[in-house]
Parts: structure tokens; sequence; C-alpha cells
């Protein structure tokens, strides 16, 4: 009987475990594990491996960091140069991930207007601006949602590009990776170079048309909307977008500040927060008893989707379902950002990983006016770049190595 009764507890002792969500940072935040020791035994993970790897990510940005959260357990989290838990660097192309699951929501929320789902049609007055009809190519009438998510709908970026599966290369890429391709003046705009669902290419336009379908479809910014249903659900400290950019010649009030939420990136988050985001995509959108994203969405996230066959490109995330990262789980999937950040979620290991990047211009809190609560030490001042190959990748192979 007391066997019995031991199982039991032990039983209910381990669902508890798998169903813990950390507390906001001001209450508590992450429970952690700092000896090498128990972090061996309770989650398998070598530090001194993981140190190896943070070696590494030092090469590869002038600011940074590197954060490990293996069964709901803090396990590593080390920076350096302006790298800070405090830290509210822009993220760059970081923010699609979350233009993503502000779709996801929306959906929830609106399900009336998304009948079709995901297949349901975005350039049209229900979505779009008055003023781009007549459609300047009819073919934009035929993108859906799930393609504008996926990048295949045509828009041009940057390469690689990829037709029907087949790689190709355009001597000349649209410029696709500042500030001004996250406005609706220059993603409205932009032309098909292919016919939607045919291609695929990396295009910030591209989400940003989708955060301009949650902004009319919501009846308020992107940001405002993200602060309700997510950012406050998950225990957020300070955060924002990197709103400021007086150098733009559109797109912007007199003071500089971008009319709207940038679909294509500028998220401005602390590191610990980026980890209960990708912890979210873990729980597959769950948060304590409440289901802050469809299961199915956050799903689709992290494995290839009919809407894009081309790429290992899902809904602003890369999957690793074909297995050419070697010695990483096939369930594996993460989103980088300019700078070298990148959110990694592993569903099969029970892990979630934050590689902070970040150059010098990133952490610049003009872009965010955003408070900056920690001191730099000036020790990465005059940083020079080392060529390190593919360092999103070679992170993620590294912290999973600690593994054996």
């Amino acid at each position: 009987m007391m066997r019995l009764l031991f199982a039991v507890l032990l039983c209910c002792l381990v669902c508890v475990g798998e169903d813990y969500f950390p507390k906001p940072d001001a209450q508590g935040g992450w429970r952690t594990l700092r000896d090498a020791a128990k972090i061996r035994k309770e989650t398998g993970l070598d530090v001194a491996k993981l140190d190896e790897a943070f070696a590494y990510v030092e090469k590869t940005s002038q600011h940074g960091g590197l954060l490990v959260v293996r069964h709901g357990r803090l396990v590593y989290e080390k920076y350096f140069g302006r790298g800070n838990r405090e830290a509210l660097p822009e993220l760059a192309s970081c923010g699609k991930a979350f233009t993503s699951v502000a779709v996801g929501m929306m959906m929830q929320d609106k399900p009336e207007l998304f009948a079709a789902g995901l297949d349901e049609k975005v350039y049209t007055p229900k979505f779009m601006p008055a003023e781009i009809f007549p459609l300047d190519d009819a073919r934009k009438a035929s993108i859906t949602l799930g393609q504008v998510l996926s990048m295949s709908a045509g828009l041009k970026g940057m390469n690689p590009v990829y037709v029907k599966g087949e790689k190709q290369e355009w001597k000349e890429p649209t410029i696709d990776n500042g500030p001004w391709s996250t406005t609706d003046e220059f993603a409205l705009k932009q032309p098909l170079w292919c016919a939607p669902g045919d291609c695929y290419s990396y295009s910030t336009a591209s989400s940003h048309i989708a955060a301009i379908v949650v902004r009319r479809t919501m009846g308020m910014e992107m940001e405002d909307y993200m602060r309700k249903r997510l950012t406050t659900p998950l225990g957020f400290g300070t955060w924002g977008y990197a709103m400021y950019r007086p150098k733009l010649k559109s797109g912007i009030d007199g003071d500089g500040r971008m009319f709207h939420t940038p679909g294509g990136g500028s998220i401005a988050v602390r590191s610990t927060d980026m980890l209960r985001f990708g912890y979210l995509m873990l729980k597959e959108g769950r948060w304590g008893k409440k289901q802050i994203l469809p299961a199915e969405f956050a799903r689709m996230c992290g494995r290839s989707v009919s809407y894009n066959p081309h790429f290992t490109h899902s809904f602003n995330f890369n999957f690793n379902e074909d297995g050419h990262l070697s010695g990483v789980p096939k369930d594996a999937y993460w989103k980088g950002g300019a700078g070298g950040y990148a959110i990694y979620v592993v569903p099969s290991l029970d892990m979630v990983i934050y590689k902070m990047g970040g150059n010098e211009g990133q952490y610049d809190p003009a872009l965010t006016r955003l408070p900056v609560r920690y001191k730099y030490d000036g020790s990465r001042d005059g940083w020079k770049a080392t060529p390190v190959g593919d360092s999103t990748g070679k992170t993620l192979q590294m912290v999973i190595e600690a593994l054996r």
C-alpha cells in the first residue's frame, strides 16, 4: 500500500513539474539550477560543454549571451558586452515570430472573419486599406494568410529564393533588411515576382502585410494587441519596439516615430522574456490554464506547411524536419535575427534556448526610448567580427551536444 501511495505521489510531482510556468521576474522569475552536478543530474546537461557553446557565441556578435532552459529550469545564463538580463536591444527579424503569434491569436479571437482559416484571402477591403484598390497586380487577390506568413506569397525579398523547390539566386535582390521595409508604404507597394504559392523568398514586406491584417482586424496597433493578449499574461517585464527612426523618409511622424508596429522585426525584449516566448511555443500555445495561441497553430510553426513546400520555413520560423542540422532533433525549430540573435525550441528535449546577440547600434536606447537599467563595462568596444559560418545552427548543435 505504501509503495502504491509513493508511486501516486511521485506521478503527481512529475505532473506538477511538467506543468510548470515561470512567474514574472519581478515576482521571482524562472526556477533555476546553479550547481553543475545538480544540473547534470536533473537535466543531463554538461555545464562545461555549455561554456564551450558560450565561448563560441562570444565570437559571433559584438554583444550578447546564452540562456538555456530544460525541464522548466533556467540552467545557464551568461552574457558579454552589453548583453544583460535587463538589456532591451532591437532584435531585428526575431520580431517576425511575434507577428506570427499575433496572427494565430487574432484568428482565435475573430474566428468569424477567418472562415477559411489560413486559406483566407488577405488582399481584400476587409483586411487592406482602400487606397490599394484596384490592385496593381490582379494575382495579389489570390494571396492567402498562410502564404503571407510562410513567405510564399510571391513578394520579392532576399536571397536565397526557391521556385517549386529549386534554389535560385537574384543578381539584384530587393533591399529588404532595413526599417523602411517594415512600413505600410514599402510593404503595400511590393510587386510580385512569381505567382502566389509557386515560390519562396525571405520577404520582410510579407511579414508586415500580416501585421496590417492584425491591426485592421483587431482595431488597434499590433503592439497594443500583444500587450493585452501575449506579453501581460506571460509576465513580461519592460519591452517595446524600436519605433524611433528619424532617418526614414516616410512612415514616421514629426518626432521620428513610426506610424505603425513594424511586423517585419525590431521588437525589443529582455532575455528571460524571450525564453518565456519560446516556452509558450514549447507548451504548444498554453500558459498555465489559458490557451494563449491555438495549439495546432503553434505546432505548425515548427514543421513544414502546405503553404510553403519550397524551403524549411514555416510561419516565420525555420525548422529541422529534413535533418539538415546534424545532431539536432528533427522537431527543433527557431527564429533568428540580424546581429546574431536566435530563439530555439526543441520539443523532444523539453528545451528552450536563447542566443542573444547584437551590434552597438542595436543597443542604442534612442531606437526604443526605453530605460537602460544596467551599466556596460566597455569590454567589447572596438570588437571585430571573425568569420564563424552559420552561427545560428552551430550554436544549437553545440548546446545539444552538451546533453551527450
